[in-house]
């Protein structure tokens, strides 16, 4: 029996699955979480890839606001009050938005927004800014949050991408 071309078009769009029409996303999703005393760190975001591109000129401008992700805004939650580069932040969770500076430390925002796109930076609900400046380093292709340096009352959360990483220090309670 020979099939028609609608029946053949039937046919294999009746067997494709929807997984299989998915694509993977560009920037793949990440987490990382961190314990210090009985505080916990959460943070989570989506991981852009440099793809040969440069950060600064190609994919950002210096002086301008940004989410250090993909997406949607990078989260931060923190169980207990903390301190960040020294200025208090209490328990909560905070979306983080950068404003890098080519010559100068950056600042790191803290927003109660943080469930939010990563174009719309919602600056009435700024809790904290603080500066941290930022070092050369070894080349990382994909965005990275790790803690490279963990305490017994504080840590360091380092934003590594290209050649560039942001330390933030981190202090709990005791």
């Amino acid at each position: 029996m020979r099939m028609t071309p609608y029946l053949s078009l039937v046919a294999a769009l009746a067997l494709a699955t929807p997984a299989a029409a998915q694509q993977p996303q560009a920037s793949q999703h990440g987490a990382v979480s961190q314990i210090v005393n009985t505080t916990t760190i959460s943070l989570e975001y989506d991981r852009p890839v440099l793809r040969g591109r440069s950060i600064f000129g190609q994919l950002l401008d210096y002086d301008a606001v940004w989410t250090p992700g993909a997406n949607v805004a990078t989260w931060i939650d923190f169980s207990a009050p903390v301190r960040v580069q020294g200025q208090a932040l209490p328990a909560g969770r905070y979306g983080i938005w950068t404003i890098p500076h080519e010559n100068e430390p950056w600042e790191i925002i803290f927003v109660s927004e943080w469930d939010a796109h990563h174009s719309f930076f919602p600056m009435e609900s700024e809790r904290l800014r603080v500066r941290a400046s930022p070092e050369s380093s070894s080349h990382m292709e994909v965005l990275a949050f790790y803690f490279p340096v963990v305490g017994p009352y504080e840590t360091t959360l380092r934003f590594h991408w290209g050649e560039l990483v942001v330390p933030l220090r981190i202090e709990v309670g005791q």
